[in-house]
């Protein structure tokens, strides 16, 4: 149980406020934390729903007639016993007027004792005159504390139906701790639960597969891509200052710099021309530092629908605080936070200002990995120091850093004995993208494959030739990014 929340509802109560909203889906948790807040201040509890009507817990049925709306709430308004009432999916039926006046007259009742009105639901809303009467809660995942208890509870239940053996220990039940974050409780019990009962057996080698598990709820969910850590296997060539500074920072995650009051590493921002390997480096980052990389693609998170762009956006920042430690990769985050004025309703301004507000405040250890294509569209607010911890520019590779792309591509390919000259590829490739140099390789090999010859330089550099590199097809846009970038901001190499 979140213990700040149910501190916050107990002060809510005892200051006679009539009304709450709670914003989860996980109703179970809802009505636990509910129950909770009800025995600490000593007062019943009560739940209704449309099917059932009102019902006190612990209580004999239900009260008669009160599965109508209308009548519950002109019976809430006539009590005189003080409770906590839990109205389950009670803001879809405030469409009429009658319903309405009926609910301010409950609330009004309530607000001259310790009874309270809690409606939860996923995006809980309220017609705009009743909103005012709520105030607005928030269910965060459960922690590493709430994940344990389910844990044991899971374990003592499945056991008492068929036997199955637990070998964990202090390090594998905190690998499986980490593993189940990120999830909802009732997500984490099902995982966990499909993990013993598949092998009747609950151990450290759980872990990948519930990490997996993991990462397909994350994606299911349509705002994240999931990357477990031991997965990532990208490799990066060049980028010699953006590596040394990764190793350098890490050491503000240790207990040293803790001590010498200095706060953890917030976020990298890497800017430049496209195809250089931006994105990559974000990949890179978690797998320099061994972490899971939570992708958020910012054009995502628009919703059609008022207030749903920001909720999207708390939601994917929800999961990333759960998850961690973690890299969180926003690419092209510009897409997100663009400066579009007043065009879009001041969405883009407000969506802007709770990442800025979770970039100060956030104590999770989720690091930033964000990119961006197009640095006018970029906000100043993002650009300021103090936001990112460093901004880096990626430019077009050397013939150095074109000689290391070409022999990871190679290699990848399992041409790692083919008789290839990369510097002389390298020398070819002027003005060539990482990308670039990706796809010459790759439509090399189909040749090769579809002439029955092996792969040879002569093969690559006819591929070469034939490309025509973004530096050239959009010269001025490029020339046009790096005079604005030399100078701003440091080179990766």
């Amino acid at each position: 149980m979140t213990a700040s929340l149910l501190h916050e509802l107990k002060t809510l109560v005892t200051s006679f406020h009539p009304v709450a909203t709670i914003d989860s889906s996980e109703e179970e948790r809802v009505e636990d934390l509910l129950r909770a807040t009800a025995a600490e201040l000593g007062l019943p509890f009560f739940t209704w729903t449309v099917t059932r009507g009102l019902q006190r817990i612990d209580g004999h049925g239900s009260v008669f007639g009160t599965t109508n709306p209308l009548t519950l709430l002109r019976h809430l308004s006539t009590l005189t016993v003080e409770g906590i009432f839990h109205l389950k999916d009670l803001q879809g039926h405030l469409t009429d007027p009658a319903t309405i006046r009926a609910f301010k007259e409950a609330a009004q009742a309530f607000s001259r004792n310790r009874s309270i009105v809690v409606l939860s639901g996923e995006g809980v809303a309220l017609p705009g005159e009743l909103a005012r009467l709520a105030v607005p809660l928030r269910l965060n995942l459960p922690d590493r504390d709430e994940l344990k208890h389910m844990l044991h509870r899971v374990v003592h239940t499945l056991r008492a139906k068929q036997p199955f053996e637990v070998t964990l220990g202090p390090d594998g039940l905190e690998q499986i701790l980490q593993a189940l974050s990120g999830l909802t409780l009732n997500q984490a019990r099902q995982a966990l639960a499909w993990a013993i009962l598949s092998d009747s057996k609950l151990s450290a080698e759980d872990v990948p597969r519930l990490v997996r598990r993991k990462g397909e709820a994350i994606q299911d969910g349509g705002l994240l891509e999931f990357y477990p850590a031991d997965e990532n296997g990208f490799e990066l060539g060049g980028f010699d200052r953006l590596k040394a500074w990764l190793d350098r920072v890490r050491v503000g995650f240790g207990a040293e710099a803790r001590t010498l009051g200095l706060a953890p590493p917030r976020g990298v921002l890497i800017v430049g021309v496209q195809g250089c390997g931006k994105s990559l480096a974000a990949k890179v980052i978690a797998r320099q530092w061994q972490q899971p990389l939570l992708k958020l693609d910012a054009g995502r998170l628009y919703d059609k629908f008022v207030g749903e762009s920001e909720k999207n956006l708390r939601q994917a920042l929800d999961v990333a605080e759960a998850v961690a430690p973690a890299v969180l990769w926003i690419d092209e985050i510009e897409k997100g936070f663009a400066t579009g004025g007043e065009a879009d309703g001041g969405v883009s301004r407000r969506m802007l200002a709770t990442f800025l507000t979770w970039m100060q405040e956030r104590t999770a250890r989720v690091f930033v990995a964000a990119t961006a294509n197009d640095i006018a569209a970029l906000p100043p607010e993002l650009l300021r120091k103090g936001r990112f911890d460093e901004i880096f520019f990626v430019d077009l590779p050397d013939a150095r850093e074109r000689e290391a792309i070409f022999r990871i591509h190679l290699n990848l390919r399992r041409q790692a004995g083919a008789p290839i000259d990369a510097r002389v590829l390298a020398a070819a490739t002027e003005g060539f993208s990482g990308a670039e140099i990706e796809q010459a390789v790759i439509a090399s090999l189909y040749r090769s494959l579809h002439d029955q010859e092996p792969l040879t330089t002569g093969v690559l550099l006819d591929e070469v030739r034939q490309a025509v590199p973004l530096s050239v097809t959009r010269r001025e846009d490029v020339e046009r990014l790096r005079a604005t970038s030399r100078g701003r901001f440091v080179p990766v190499a």
